[in-house]
């Protein structure tokens, strides 16, 4: 009698083992998290979604929270990225900064962090290392802005104020850049209005040279 050869307990299809299959759970659990929020995906949702078995998403991820972490790192990583290159071309600080500030309410305009996710009961379910491996993520795009703020500084472009707290305030403005009201319309009409007030409020406030 012939054997049938069975593939092990939770293993994938053989047709969806393939990096592609994970960077599209990747893709659709994220865009799930984003609409609906962390508590309210289920491991089956991502698979319904990405036409996968349950036991595929398992395969790549050994749960949700993993899942998630993943998610939020890859976009975090996308969006540093994306800042780090504007902040390294040969323009003025300020002209720089609209780029960084536009790019930056464009790449997370569907995310609200702390009313999606964080005061979902989605802390209580993250592991210390997992929250550690997002706070490291976002720690990186800080620490970039806040050298080439400090950069800036040292050439006279901008007046000395502690970088770090400047960087805080910066990143402050930018998730109001993305407040919206109980109708879901931005403070602003458009994003390039919304970032030439965030900058201009930042420059005037705290990096314009006084005149002596």
């Amino acid at each position: 009698m012939n054997k049938q050869h069975r593939r092990p307990p939770g293993r994938p299809r053989a047709n969806e083992q393939s990096q592609s299959t994970r960077y599209l759970i990747l893709k659709t659990a994220a865009r799930l998290f984003l609409d609906h929020g962390y508590p309210m995906v289920s491991i089956d949702d991502i698979a319904n979604a990405c036409q996968v078995t349950k036991a595929t998403v398992y395969y790549y991820f050994s749960s949700k929270a993993e899942l998630f972490t993943e998610t939020m790192i890859q976009l975090m990583n996308r969006i540093n990225d994306r800042i780090q290159l504007i902040l390294s071309e040969d323009l003025p600080l300020y002209d720089r900064l609209i780029k960084v500030t536009e790019a930056h309410l464009k790449a997370t305009y569907h995310i609200d962090l702390d009313k999606s996710f964080m005061q979902g009961g989605t802390k209580d379910t993250l592991s210390d290392e997992q929250i550690k491996k997002m706070q490291e993520a976002e720690e990186c795009m800080r620490k970039g802005i806040e050298k080439v703020f400090t950069d800036s500084m040292k050439q006279k472009e901008i007046a000395e104020v502690n970088p770090l707290f400047s960087t805080h305030v910066y990143l402050s403005l930018l998730q109001v850049g993305n407040v919206r009201d109980k109708n879901n319309t931005p403070i602003f009409p458009s994003v390039k209005e919304t970032a030439e007030h965030i900058v201009q409020l930042l420059w005037k406030g705290l990096f314009q040279i006084s005149k002596k």
